[in-house]
């Protein structure tokens, strides 16, 4: 079904075959119409998350952590979020790999649009490359406002060989990815960075540490600098490619740890996915 049925009409799902990407704009008296896609520069808050034949993982997880940066962005309604919220989820695609976004877009008024955009390719494992330079976000806990330069940062990574970039305090705290949360193990513990440092709520992280408390592994907070990670088993976490163990570093000295726990993680978490509603 190509895209501008798909809004005229306003019922039913995308058909993934005829259409790679599409960006609908929602209005509160006619739900969701073909749009031009904004610029990345203008999102004021996004979210995103991986569709797999119908099934995703967290998604309420992803519709508060939107919700909640829609209201801090504009002060706009809740109710209202909510409202485009139930049209997007609708629209989506139920079959193939999607990888959909939600965006508030400015100057005001602040408007609402879903992009659908196909899911990259996954990969089990990935290469981090470490700077000297610290975290350059502006808006770290919300997602949306620092996309053009995370992605710049990335390219940035890539150009060395690396699929992620690891973002840190001015003192070199371990902060998170440019587009994944860090998790590390030391001996038996499962960790994280502290909640009062400035990193953007991760979805993954978040059902991998409900999990965590299902299986009675100990999950605990610690600061550290990069140099701790030496040696250490470290997973990047997002909704793309779930638990990625970081198989090298770049930059630095710093050793990949074995990935002893993945193998037996990741299959969970595959598995972890529900039906769209």
């Amino acid at each position: 079904m190509e895209a501008d049925m798909i809004a005229a009409q306003n019922v039913g799902h995308a058909d993934a075959s005829d259409q790679k990407q599409w960006t609908l704009m929602w209005r509160e008296d006619g739900g969701l119409m073909p749009s031009r896609a904004v610029p990345d520069s203008a999102l004021l808050a996004a979210d995103s998350w991986l569709v797999d034949d119908g099934r995703v993982r967290g998604l309420d997880h992803h519709r508060r952590r939107f919700v909640a940066a829609c209201v801090e962005a504009s002060g706009d309604s809740p109710a209202r979020i909510e409202s485009f919220w139930r049209d997007a989820i609708a629209a989506l695609p139920r079959t193939e790999r999607w990888l959909p976004r939600v965006e508030l877009a400015g100057p005001e008024p602040a408007r609402l649009f879903l992009r659908i955009r196909p899911a990259p390719p996954r990969t089990v494992d990935v290469t981090v490359c470490l700077t000297e330079e610290f975290d350059p976000r502006s808006h770290p806990r919300r997602e949306g406002p620092d996309l053009c330069l995370l992605a710049h940062l990335r390219e940035r990574a890539a150009a060395r060989g690396a699929q992620e970039l690891l973002l840190t305090t001015p003192s070199g705290t371990v902060l998170e990815g440019t587009g994944a949360s860090v998790l590390w193990w030391e001996d038996d513990v499962l960790c994280l960075p502290p909640r009062e440092l400035p990193l953007l709520t991760g979805v993954t992280s978040a059902l991998i540490q409900d999990r965590a408390a299902e299986l009675g592994v100990r999950t605990e907070h610690r600061r550290r600098a990069v140099r701790e990670l030496d040696g250490r088993e470290v997973w990047l976490v997002n909704a793309v490619h779930g638990i990625r163990p970081v198989t090298a570093w770049l930059g630095r000295p710093l050793r990949a740890g074995p990935a002893l726990r993945a193998a037996s993680w990741q299959p969970w978490l595959d598995g972890a996915c529900d039906p769209i509603p």
